[in-house]
């Protein structure tokens, strides 16, 4: 900031500009997604290899007590509860972002969530002990809350302790952490491993060291400092804070950008209700809801579901069919891998596009060889080709970029409902695939995915148009950005940022809200 005419001139702060990862980064980084990410995605994958063996213990344990086997009809009734508690928990958990956050801190809040996983690990691993089915039904539940709460609160942590050349890379770290989580339940839920009659209930319960690790290690860790400055009004221990995570001790440029922030949001903190209805946020929610559903209506959990028949129908063994399930966990691993290291090259808009795009055009090929498989033989072939090129495309953009466009998007004020109402949206989708997608199958076949094909295509049309590009921009120019688009006066804007001491204005709008 420098003075002209008495009053305080913004300009745009290179603070992070040119920071690299600091110890204490990386390990704050490392410890959230390890404790939250992981589990999140140790959750989705675990019960598909012990599935069969699960059912046999609802059915013995049902016998057991009744005397008479337990109907198919009831079994399966059973198990679509058992699938489809984790993404219904997963939405009760992202109803509890907002509060949480806001009065327990970023930090604060993941601690609290290690309790679900602790206590939900705990019961499944002894549910067999205990010869009830119904513990691992509830325990999906609090799983699904502790996920709810996770998948939104550590992309929000990380965005705000990074710099923001480093923002996209580390925003993509809690999906690779996913990614990580769900390889490792498919390589420990084998066969020869965990995925067997007497070790399934153990690959439950490991889902609670990392929380435990999580739990014991994060309290020596930094909370965010922009929460500590913004919201906390502590500004000494954010420098504080700040100065550790940068690894010196100038750190003035990120401050004042802070400081800027905060005068920009003198109204106070957005609930759900004022979000949806505020004009000068309407196209960053509408942009995280139609990204939000992009992403989970994009089919990747039907391609999932069709993965093992496309392998079986391309003549892999139905013994080995575990083994290309975990080299797809693999593929999905190495694409998001590459997507930290290509994020901040490329943007995080092309990376959106062409994610969306390569979903969209191997959904439309992949029903053309599924419909012609058995005409042609080397159509089976092709399927597999499909199916790595849409895990591809859903790895470098469709699964990690939207959540970090949320915490790019919107201020501190009003990051923490957004992130209420993405998560909200992200789960909802889910569970709503979870529960049409076997009618969808039933009655369409393959030709289900050109449902999946046209939506990946309205999402690309959307973020062509609407979505800008966010990379290496601090949270106070994106808004900028995003203020013309909702039809800001932008001189007024301006002006505001000039002597944000004397005009505090919401959000970059934000109290004026004049119409171009």
């Amino acid at each position: 900031m420098k003075l002209k005419g008495g009053k305080q001139e913004s300009s745009d702060y290179d603070g992070g500009s040119k920071q690299k990862i600091t110890l204490w980064l990386a390990l704050v980084v490392l410890i959230s997604a390890l404790g939250s990410s992981f589990q999140y995605g140790y959750n989705v994958s675990v019960i598909n290899s012990p599935a069969p063996y699960m059912q046999d213990f609802y059915n013995q344990t049902y016998f057991n007590r009744s005397g008479v086997p337990m109907d198919s009809g009831f079994q399966m009734l059973l198990w679509s509860l058992t699938v489809s508690m984790y993404p219904l928990g997963g939405f009760f958990g992202s109803l509890l972002v907002w509060p949480l956050v806001n009065s327990c801190g970023r930090k604060g809040t993941l601690l609290i969530n290690n309790i679900f996983s602790i206590t939900a690990a705990i019961l499944m691993g002894t549910s067999e002990l205990a010869k009830a089915f119904e513990v691992i039904i509830f325990s999906r539940v609090i799983l699904g809350i502790f996920a709810g709460l996770a998948s939104n609160v550590v992309p929000m942590f990380l965005g705000e302790i990074s710099p923001k050349n480093l923002r996209g890379a580390i925003g993509i770290v809690p999906q690779l952490f996913i990614t990580l989580g769900i390889l490792v339940a498919q390589i420990l839920g084998l066969r020869s491993i965990l995925g067997n009659a007497k070790g399934w209930h153990v690959l439950l319960g490991l889902t609670g060291i990392p929380s435990a690790i999580q739990l014991f290690i994060l309290p020596f860790l930094p909370e965010s400092p922009r929460y500590l400055l913004i919201q906390e009004r502590t500004e000494k221990q954010a420098r504080q804070v700040l100065q550790k995570l940068r690894g010196c001790d100038d750190v003035d440029d990120e401050i004042e950008e802070m400081r800027q922030e905060d005068q920009s949001e003198k109204e106070g903190h957005f609930s759900v209700l004022s979000l949806c209805t505020f004009r000068g946020l309407r196209w960053q929610l509408i942009s995280i809801i139609v990204m939000m559903m992009g992403q989970q209506l994009s089919g990747v959990n039907a391609i999932f579901y069709y993965a093992d028949r496309i392998f079986q129908s391309a003549g892999v063994d139905s013994n080995n069919i575990q083994y290309v399930t975990v080299l797809i966990g693999a593929i999905n691993i190495v694409m998001t891998s590459l997507a930290v290291f290509i994020v901040e090259f490329l943007g995080r808009r092309i990376l959106l596009l062409a994610g969306f795009g390569l979903c969209c055009v191997s959904s439309a090929m992949l029903t053309l060889a599924l419909a012609l498989q058995t005409a042609v033989s080397w159509m089976s072939y092709l399927s597999i080709m499909c199916v790595i090129v849409y895990i591809t495309g859903h790895a470098i953009g469709a699964s990690p970029i939207p959540f970090l466009m949320i915490t790019e998007m919107f201020l501190q004020s009003s990051r923490p409902a957004a992130f209420m109402v993405g998560g909200s949206v992200h789960w909802l989708c889910n569970f709503t695939v979870g529960l049409v997608f076997l009618y969808m199958e039933a009655g369409l076949g393959p030709y289900s995915f050109l449902i999946f094909c046209a939506i990946c295509l309205a999402t690309v049309v959307y973020i062509f148009f609407i979505v800008p590009e966010t990379k290496n921009k601090t949270f106070m120019e994106i808004n900028r950005i995003m203020a013309r688009r909702n039809k800001v006066e932008i001189q007024e804007v301006k002006e505001d940022l000039k002597d944000f001491n004397t005009v505090p204005d919401r959000q970059a709008e934000i109290t004026s809200s004049k119409e171009l």
